[in-house]
Protein backbone atom coordinates (compact mmCIF):
# COMPACT_ATOMS: atom_id res chain seq x y z
CA UNK A 1 0.00 0.00 0.00
CA UNK A 2 1.20 3.52 -0.77
CA UNK A 3 1.18 6.43 1.62
CA UNK A 4 1.23 9.74 -0.18
CA UNK A 5 1.93 13.35 0.67
CA UNK A 6 2.13 16.36 -1.59
CA UNK A 7 2.95 20.02 -1.35
CA UNK A 8 1.96 22.54 -3.95
CA UNK A 9 3.16 25.95 -5.05
CA UNK A 10 6.69 25.62 -3.68
CA UNK A 11 8.79 28.60 -4.77
CA UNK A 12 11.61 26.58 -6.30
CA UNK A 13 12.18 25.46 -9.85
CA UNK A 14 11.17 21.84 -10.49
CA UNK A 15 14.62 21.11 -11.89
CA UNK A 16 16.27 22.08 -8.60
CA UNK A 17 13.72 20.08 -6.61
CA UNK A 18 14.38 17.00 -8.77
CA UNK A 19 18.07 17.14 -7.83
CA UNK A 20 17.13 16.62 -4.17
CA UNK A 21 14.39 14.07 -4.91
CA UNK A 22 16.81 11.92 -6.91
CA UNK A 23 18.96 11.61 -3.78
CA UNK A 24 16.19 9.90 -1.81
CA UNK A 25 14.36 7.77 -4.39
CA UNK A 26 14.38 4.11 -3.42
CA UNK A 27 15.91 4.70 0.02
CA UNK A 28 14.50 3.73 3.40
CA UNK A 29 12.77 6.57 5.23
CA UNK A 30 15.45 6.80 7.94
CA UNK A 31 18.20 7.04 5.32
CA UNK A 32 16.21 9.57 3.30
CA UNK A 33 15.63 11.82 6.32
CA UNK A 34 19.32 11.59 7.23
CA UNK A 35 20.33 12.48 3.67
CA UNK A 36 17.93 15.44 3.58
CA UNK A 37 19.21 16.75 6.93
CA UNK A 38 22.73 17.10 5.51
CA UNK A 39 21.85 18.31 2.02
CA UNK A 40 22.79 21.94 1.42
CA UNK A 41 19.98 22.73 -1.00
CA UNK A 42 17.26 25.11 0.21
CA UNK A 43 14.43 22.84 -0.96
CA UNK A 44 15.75 19.93 1.16
CA UNK A 45 13.98 21.29 4.26
CA UNK A 46 10.62 21.31 2.46
CA UNK A 47 11.18 17.80 1.10
CA UNK A 48 12.10 16.59 4.60
CA UNK A 49 8.87 18.03 5.96
CA UNK A 50 6.98 16.28 3.16
CA UNK A 51 8.60 12.90 3.92
CA UNK A 52 7.71 13.30 7.60
CA UNK A 53 4.11 14.07 6.57
CA UNK A 54 3.95 10.89 4.48
CA UNK A 55 5.25 8.88 7.46
CA UNK A 56 2.56 10.42 9.66
CA UNK A 57 -0.05 9.52 7.05
CA UNK A 58 1.14 5.92 7.25
CA UNK A 59 1.06 6.05 11.06
CA UNK A 60 -2.49 7.43 11.01
CA UNK A 61 -3.74 4.74 8.66
CA UNK A 62 -2.10 2.02 10.72
CA UNK A 63 -3.74 3.19 13.94
CA UNK A 64 -7.14 4.49 12.80
CA UNK A 65 -7.96 2.28 9.82
CA UNK A 66 -6.42 -0.90 11.28
CA UNK A 67 -3.99 -1.39 8.42
CA UNK A 68 -0.92 -3.40 9.42
CA UNK A 69 2.04 -1.15 8.59
CA UNK A 70 5.60 -1.52 9.85
CA UNK A 71 7.01 2.02 9.83
CA UNK A 72 10.59 0.69 9.89
CA UNK A 73 10.13 -0.99 6.49
CA UNK A 74 8.91 2.09 4.62
CA UNK A 75 10.88 3.34 1.64
CA UNK A 76 10.49 6.19 -0.86
CA UNK A 77 8.76 4.55 -3.79
CA UNK A 78 7.84 7.59 -5.86
CA UNK A 79 9.11 11.18 -5.69
CA UNK A 80 8.39 13.74 -8.42
CA UNK A 81 8.47 17.49 -8.85
CA UNK A 82 6.04 18.79 -11.46
CA UNK A 83 5.68 22.25 -12.93
CA UNK A 84 3.31 24.68 -11.32
CA UNK A 85 2.11 27.99 -12.70
CA UNK A 86 4.84 30.35 -13.82
CA UNK A 87 5.08 33.95 -12.71
CA UNK A 88 6.17 36.31 -15.46
CA UNK A 89 8.27 39.23 -14.29
CA UNK A 90 9.93 42.18 -15.99
CA UNK A 91 13.40 43.54 -15.27
CA UNK A 92 14.43 46.99 -16.47
CA UNK A 93 17.05 47.07 -19.20
CA UNK A 94 19.15 49.88 -20.69
CA UNK A 95 17.71 52.50 -23.04
CA UNK A 96 14.12 52.12 -21.85
CA UNK A 97 13.81 48.46 -22.73
CA UNK A 98 12.68 45.61 -20.48
CA UNK A 99 13.73 41.98 -20.14
CA UNK A 100 11.19 39.33 -19.21
CA UNK A 101 12.03 36.44 -16.93
CA UNK A 102 10.06 33.61 -15.36
CA UNK A 103 9.77 32.61 -11.70
CA UNK A 104 9.10 28.90 -11.58
CA UNK A 105 6.91 27.04 -9.08
CA UNK A 106 6.91 23.31 -8.28
CA UNK A 107 4.35 20.79 -7.06
CA UNK A 108 6.17 18.02 -5.15
CA UNK A 109 4.67 14.56 -4.54
CA UNK A 110 6.11 11.71 -2.48
CA UNK A 111 4.78 8.17 -2.07
CA UNK A 112 6.07 5.72 0.53
CA UNK A 113 5.57 1.96 0.38
CA UNK A 114 6.41 -0.95 2.62
CA UNK A 115 9.13 -3.42 1.71
CA UNK A 116 8.44 -7.12 2.10
CA UNK A 117 10.21 -9.35 4.58
CA UNK A 118 12.77 -10.46 1.99
CA UNK A 119 13.77 -6.85 1.21
CA UNK A 120 11.75 -6.44 -1.98
CA UNK A 121 8.60 -4.47 -2.55
CA UNK A 122 5.31 -6.33 -2.25
CA UNK A 123 3.90 -6.71 -5.73
CA UNK A 124 0.41 -7.89 -6.55
CA UNK A 125 0.20 -10.57 -9.19
CA UNK A 126 -2.24 -10.10 -12.02
CA UNK A 127 -4.22 -13.10 -13.21
CA UNK A 128 -3.04 -14.14 -16.66
CA UNK A 129 0.19 -12.17 -16.47
CA UNK A 130 2.36 -15.30 -16.69
CA UNK A 131 0.70 -16.33 -19.93
CA UNK A 132 1.13 -12.88 -21.45
CA UNK A 133 4.81 -12.82 -20.54
CA UNK A 134 5.40 -16.26 -22.11
CA UNK A 135 3.86 -15.26 -25.46
CA UNK A 136 6.30 -15.55 -28.35
CA UNK A 137 7.77 -12.34 -29.68
CA UNK A 138 7.79 -11.34 -33.31
CA UNK A 139 11.00 -11.89 -35.23
CA UNK A 140 12.49 -9.17 -37.32
CA UNK A 141 12.28 -9.62 -41.06
CA UNK A 142 15.35 -8.98 -43.11
CA UNK A 143 15.04 -6.10 -45.47
CA UNK A 144 16.38 -6.42 -48.95
CA UNK A 145 17.75 -3.16 -50.23
CA UNK A 146 18.06 -2.85 -53.98
CA UNK A 147 21.38 -1.44 -55.06
CA UNK A 148 21.23 1.38 -57.55
CA UNK A 149 23.59 1.18 -60.50
CA UNK A 150 25.55 4.31 -61.10
CA UNK A 151 25.51 5.63 -64.60
CA UNK A 152 28.92 6.39 -65.90
CA UNK A 153 29.36 9.74 -67.49
CA UNK A 154 31.57 9.53 -70.54
CA UNK A 155 33.61 12.20 -72.24
CA UNK A 156 30.91 12.74 -74.84
CA UNK A 157 28.29 13.59 -72.23
CA UNK A 158 30.58 16.11 -70.58
CA UNK A 159 31.49 17.74 -73.87
CA UNK A 160 27.85 18.28 -74.86
CA UNK A 161 27.11 20.37 -71.82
Amino acid sequence: MEFRAQTRFVRVSPQKARLVLDLIKGRRVEDALNTLAFTKKRVAAKVEKLVRSAVENANYLSSEKNIDVDLDNLYVKHAVANDGPRMKRIRPAPMGRAFRYVRRIAHIEIALAERGKNGTADLATVVGEEKAAAAPTKTKKKRVVAKKKKKSVGKKAVAKR
